[in-house]
């Protein structure tokens, strides 16, 4: 079997070939193709852009799919796999998403063709989940409005939350979307001694933490943390309404996808002080503008989209994606 695989700034042709070592061992021909940006900025532009439109929103060079019809197996991580070059991959067989979600592949071409496609399922959720605790630690504490503040040299104490300032014990945590990062998410505020309360109407297995109605979530949580999936049904599943049933001590942290949050409905209600904060690592528009009403607002932790970006992800998710390829082939026998 013949393989292309398309690396990035985040996992460039190093750690590919480290990843991919076991598709070679087990005599796979791995051929490795970069899709080049000047820097993160712009990868991370057309990657929204993917996430956003879908797989026929950016177009590829040419010269990383020549030869397509050579290849049993395409491995991506951001780079769109649209339907033209699944059209002309005439002897594709599978193709493997180094990411949890599949937003670049598109989907129906590849089913209607009998085509396999993997994806590498809770890859970066130790990442994420960890990102959040410390988003969670940095709104309702101020520790990075403190830190802005001494920066200009101003020794602030007097916040906007400063009525509310808590500990974590004994405060109801309510997590949307209960897959990878959620579960560990919860697992890590446990130790807190919070309450967690879910909403996740897929979920099924064993959980010692009580599953909810999402009006319920709201109104019962003193901290809500999203960590769904973008799809048609939960896009804007977070509005204005939503935010008028939360407690007004409560804050908010999204460090999924920025479209299950209404933008716009998040800084009216960020304004009007229905809630108290918000912690937000992804946004409609990336980068964020320096005019954006987020930058000017006393009452957000913003960070740049980088709740996912560890090395330790990076890494691990080619290993993990060529152990998923593997048992695929041996099925294939």
């Amino acid at each position: 079997m013949k393989c292309l695989a398309i690396t990035d700034l985040f996992i460039p042709k190093d750690m590919m070939e480290k990843g991919l070592i076991q598709l070679r061992a087990a005599g796979m021909k791995v051929v490795i193709r970069e899709w080049s940006h000047s820097d993160l900025e712009e990868l991370q532009h057309d990657n929204l852009k993917i996430e956003q439109q879908g797989s026929e929103a950016v177009k590829l060079p040419e010269s990383i799919y020549q030869d397509i019809e050579e290849y049993d197996v395409i491995i991506t991580q951001f780079a769109p796999i649209n339907e033209n070059v699944i059209k002309q991959a005439t002897n594709l067989k599978l193709i493997g998403v180094l990411r949890g979600g599949m937003e670049n592949v598109h989907l129906k071409s590849a089913t209607d063709r009998g085509i396999q496609v993997l994806n590498t399922p809770g890859r970066n959720a130790r990442s994420v989940a960890e990102f959040t605790v410390g988003m969670i630690l940095s709104e309702v504490r101020n520790i990075a409005r403190s830190h802005a503040a001494l920066k200009q040299g101003e020794w602030k104490k007097d916040f906007v939350n400063a009525e509310f300032v808590p500990e974590l014990k004994d405060k109801t945590v309510g997590i949307i979307g209960f897959g990878n990062i959620g579960q560990l998410v919860g697992k890590l505020l446990s130790s807190f001694d919070t309450n967690i309360i879910f909403y996740d109407p897929y979920f099924q297995g064993d959980t010692v933490f009580d599953q909810v109605d999402l009006n319920t979530l709201l109104q019962r949580s003193d901290i809500v943390s999203l960590h769904g999936r973008l799809t048609e049904e939960t896009k804007h599943m977070i509005r204005y309404k939503h935010f008028e049933m939360m407690k007004h001590t409560a804050v908010i942290i999204n460090t999924a996808r920025s479209g299950l949050i209404k933008e716009e409905d998040l800084i009216r209600a960020l304004k009007n002080r229905l809630i108290t904060g918000a912690a937000i690592d992804t946004f409609d528009d990336e980068p964020l503008d320096e005019n954006s009403p987020f930058v000017e607002l006393d009452n957000v932790t913003i960070t740049a989209h980088i709740a996912g970006s560890t090395i330790d992800a990076f890494q691990n998710t080619p290993k993990k994606l060529a152990a998923r390829i593997l048992d695929w082939k041996e099925n294939q026998k």
